[in-house]
């Protein structure tokens, strides 16, 4: 019998290992950070001012809350409207609560202005007994990032026209 439990431990360990780690069923593509940073950065050879101020007004377009706004350190940080499930909470006894945060680095290299964006899906969770939790998951969706940028292309060009 105890040899029975152990052949079952050590046959079952793999597998539930796997799933604690998301090996199975995650969803989540594996990416190297090479490949996220890719996806994540787009150059223009227009000035940084203009970039900076079409990243800004994007973000806004978007239903981003502009939380942090630096030209001279390039920084923009943002966060989308909350959401959260009221008759959950009344029955469960747990609030959850989602938010989008954004951010984006805009750098002068030589004659090109580059930007990084970076998304991240956050969730809090808060219980009755006033234990709280938060999850950060990036959002590695090339359409997001493709969908940001083509709209930055687009408040670059309208700016650089004037």
């Amino acid at each position: 019998m105890k040899r029975i439990r152990i052949i079952l431990l050590v046959g079952l360990f793999p597998l539930l290992s796997a799933c604690m780690a998301g090996g199975f069923g995650s969803g989540v593509p594996e990416m190297t950070p090479l490949e996220i940073q890719s996806m994540q950065t787009r150059a223009w050879e227009v000035d940084q001012g203009i970039v900076f101020r079409s990243v800004v007004s994007v973000f806004q377009d978007l239903g981003y809350t502009i939380q942090t706004a630096d030209i001279n350190s390039g920084l923009i940080t943002s966060e989308s409207a909350a959401s959260s499930n009221v008759a959950a909470a009344l029955f469960t006894g747990t609030t959850r609560v989602e938010q989008t945060r954004a951010t984006a680095f805009v750098e002068e290299i030589g004659s090109e202005t580059r930007v990084r964006l970076n998304f991240v899906r956050t969730e809090r969770r808060s219980m009755e007994s006033g234990q709280t939790d938060r999850q950060d998951t990036p959002i590695l969706n090339a359409d997001t990032y493709q969908n940001a940028f083509e709209r930055i292309d687009n408040a670059i060009f309208i700016r650089s026209a004037n």
